[in-house]
């Protein structure tokens, strides 16, 4: 033994049968888990295949039937009795000519194209059928869309006739969804098909709605579009595809046999009086778990129990419910309803609130709620949970966000919760927090759920008290008693269905204004377009509406109401960045000094705007919490945002605020001797891009801009980095930051001329190749 090495122990063959069990049994579990993942992904990518033909067929379906339609309506209007009437002059000779054997079709309507007689009464007339008309007119062909006469849905048939008159009429709705049912989605996988934010017919696991628009494609040029989902799949197993998951699998599978077999004595691999040699020092599995047992789960301490009990926090009582840390965003919490929100989430979150007011002293809470289809119940959800944290709830019932804020002040409560969606999709819904004057982000929004997640929550033994209130006519005498117009302004409000259609055209009527609504009954499906007017395209029928009624000014409204968007007489977009110019140089005429906070992806114009106007300007990162939190800090008289959010301090209450937005800019209108168009055409501007998205890998954003950050090289640029990284030449900039509340980089650039902003945007490109070559720069 004499040549043996040190710390080296022999393992006779009757060791190695008890060791080579574990082992085996360890290959099968290995080759099991691969094996269930590489069959998993088989069946994702299998899954995946089958919705992408089901979309593509019920894409096939819908474009035909709408082609059908549009031919036979075009046929019809060529026909020879329809051509007589047309040279006749003869409408009602046109309606039966294009009506007659047309079946299920409504009488057709045929109207001069200039349709004055429809813009004279259009709430009644139907303002999806008069944009309907309007793009048929546009385009010169038969067109057809999904309108909406009441609570119905029809598939609208229009076409210029030439001679100056327009046809118009409707079919079944079912007409199209028919054909569209006729496509086989696995039940495992979801179709839609859709019309701006309205659904008009769905197949498969409706609970994939809310991530079917990655997939989506565009039913011709018609504004429909269909949506397609599948689950999540599981991750990959090492980062194996199936393939190389499933022959791994197999290779393991055979370990584990010959592993078996040797144990057994049926297969040996060694010759005679051949010992193994294993580390002395190295436990075997049963010896580790001899030595250190696994941990058992230890009953929660008494004395913790009882200070809890002696506080007045009590755990989480009644049945588990699971809530997604992904809710808790950066400036609110928000989820799909009946996925990741539900009212048992409304009420955990609602009871820890209460308990943050508890430690904070405060009793008293507004909640109000936007126009969405779950607002009653999750705002019923959340107040239950208020009421078991002790707190007194003011319920204002169907109220714009800033109308919630509003309410904090003159009811003097200092706190609400406004249960909103805002501009996100129709089965989002959320919340936006007030506590004691402050709006929650960042890490107070995180505490939320920590508590939760703890079961540290407030609860006493007799509910706090309940009340209705509705504060509309107090909000809107309060700004009609300070903003009055010098003189009229006709305006139309495109309110997108969403809340603001409840209170905005009294208020604006209020002040001195004549008020054109478009899309003012609340309808939380959204039926007509998308309520985010930071999107151009939701702007198409404001500005067509606008025109056609001649009117001075277009304003259109997000789901909530806390942001605002302008357009001009003639169509143009006035971006909210120029818009916050104007009401700088107005607070600054009173407020000489005063401090003007603008976030990273306003125009670089508005820095020497606000400094010749004798103000003091401020760039502060992104989000409505973070501008309110630093008006707060500095005593700013006036902020904005890109995106369409302003905050008025003066005369106000300092929250964002889209509808007295909208009276402050007319107020400042009225007044002028020009135009509405010339005042606003005034205003400094640059070529700029709109906001550019880039997808990125969930949880990936904040990291790659990050080391966006941490290489910038931009020669002769002043850089900025609160908020991602701004980079500011002299003839313009370029801007990268991460969402805060989605998986995308947001890019924006702005220059003196055509030639500066391509080279701007070239710097960004390189620089983003360098620090992740595995995006595709679509700018």
């Amino acid at each position: 033994m004499a040549d043996k090495k040190p710390g080296k122990a022999q393992l006779p063959a009757t060791d190695l049968r008890r060791v080579l069990p574990m082992l085996a049994i360890l290959f099968a579990l290995l080759a099991a888990w691969l094996g269930w993942g590489g069959v998993q992904q088989w069946r994702d990518a299998g899954l995946s295949d089958e919705v992408g033909r089901a979309r593509d067929n019920a894409l096939a379906a819908a474009e035909q039937t709408l082609s059908a339609q549009n031919t036979q309506l075009a046929g019809r209007l060529a026909s020879a009795p329809a051509q007589a009437a047309l040279r006749a002059g003869d409408d009602a000779a046109l309606a039966r000519a294009i009506g007659q054997g047309w079946k299920d079709a409504s009488a057709p309507l045929v109207l001069t194209a200039d349709l004055d007689a429809s813009y004279g009464a259009p709430a009644e007339f139907g303002f999806s059928k008069l944009a309907l008309l309007e793009a048929a007119l546009s385009q010169g062909q038969p067109v057809a869309r999904v309108v909406r006469e009441g609570k119905e849905s029809r598939l609208g048939l229009a076409a210029p006739a030439g001679t100056g008159k327009v046809v118009y009429l409707h079919l079944p709705v079912s007409l199209l969804t028919s054909s569209f049912d006729q496509a086989s989605v696995p039940g495992r996988g979801y179709v839609g098909l859709r019309q701006g934010a309205y659904t008009v017919r769905e197949l498969g696991d409706a609970s994939l709605a809310s991530g079917a628009e990655s997939l989506a494609r565009p039913v011709g040029k018609t504004g429909l579009r269909v949506v397609a989902a599948t689950p999540d799949g599981i991750e990959a197993p090492l980062g194996l595809g199936a393939i190389p998951a499933l022959v791994a699998s197999v290779l393991l599978a055979l370990l584990a046999l010959a592993a078996l077999l040797v144990a057994k004595g049926k297969l040996n691999l060694r010759r005679p009086g051949r010992v193994f040699a294993v580390e002395d020092s190295e436990p075997t599995l049963g010896q580790t778990l001899q030595l250190e047992p696994l941990p058992v789960a230890g009953a929660r301490n008494t004395a913790d129990a009882d200070a809890d009990a002696d506080s007045g926090v009590v755990p989480a009582s009644g049945r588990h419910i699971e809530v997604d840390p992904g809710i808790f965003r950066a400036y609110d919490i928000r989820g799909v309803v009946g996925s990741t929100l539900s009212v048992e989430v409304a009420e955990r979150i609602g009871q820890a609130i209460g308990s943050v007011m508890e430690d904070q002293g405060l009793v008293d809470i507004v909640v109000g709620r936007d126009g969405r289809l779950s607002g009653p119940e999750l705002s019923a959800g959340v107040i239950e949970g208020l009421r078991k944290a002790g707190r007194n709830v003011i319920d204002i019932g169907l109220a714009p966000t800033p109308v919630a804020y509003f309410a904090a002040y003159h009811l003097r409560t200092g706190s609400s919760v406004a249960v909103t969606g805002s501009h996100n999709p129709p089965d989002y819904n959320g919340f936006k927090v007030v506590i004691g004057g402050q709006t929650l982000s960042g890490q107070a929004i995180t505490d939320l759920y920590t508590r939760i997640n703890e079961g540290r929550l407030h609860q006493t033994a007799t509910p706090g008290t309940l009340q209705e209130r509705d504060v509309s006519a107090d909000y809107v005498q309060r700004i009609a008693d300070d903003v009055q117009l010098d003189r009229p302004l006709k305006v139309v409000v495109d309110a997108g269905n969403g809340v603001a259609g409840s209170i905005v055209p009294q208020l604006l009527e209020a002040i001195g204004a004549d008020v054109i609504p478009l899309y003012c009954e609340v309808d939380g499906t959204f039926p007509n377009h998308h309520p985010d007017p930071s999107e151009a395209h939701n702007l198409e029928d404001l500005i067509q509406t606008v025109k056609r009624f001649d009117a001075d000014l277009g304003l259109a409204f997000d789901g909530d109401a806390d942001r605002l968007g302008v357009v001009t007489k003639e169509g143009a977009i006035i971006f909210p960045d120029r818009l916050l110019m104007l009401f700088a140089a107005d607070v600054l005429e009173r407020n000489p000094g005063a401090l003007v906070i603008y976030d990273v992806k306003c125009t670089g114009k508005l820095q020497g705007w606000i400094l010749r106007h004798g103000g003091t300007p401020l760039m502060w990162q992104t989000g409505h919490s973070l501008i309110k939190a630093k008006m707060r800090e500095t005593g700013a008289e006036l902020a904005g945002e890109m995106s369409g959010h302003f905050f008025f301090q003066e005369r106000w209450y300092g929250f964002d605020d889209g509808m007295y937005a909208a009276a402050r800019l007319l107020e400042i209108l009225a007044a002028r001797a020009e135009t509405p168009s010339e005042v606003l055409n005034a205003l400094p501007n640059a070529l700029s891009t709109p906001e550019i998205k880039v997808p990125v890998e969930a949880g990936n954003a904040h990291d790659l801009a990050a080391r966006f950050v941490a290489d910038a090289r931009f020669e002769g640029a002043r850089l900025t980095t609160i908020d991602g990284l701004r980079a500011d030449w002299e003839d313009g900039w370029g801007l990268l930051r991460a969402s805060n509340t989605t998986p995308i980089l947001v890019l924006r650039f702005e220059a003196d001329n055509q030639q500066a902003l391509e080279r701007i945007k070239d710097e960004f490109r390189k620089h983003l190749a360098q620090v992740a070559p595995q995006i595709t720069a679509t700018f």
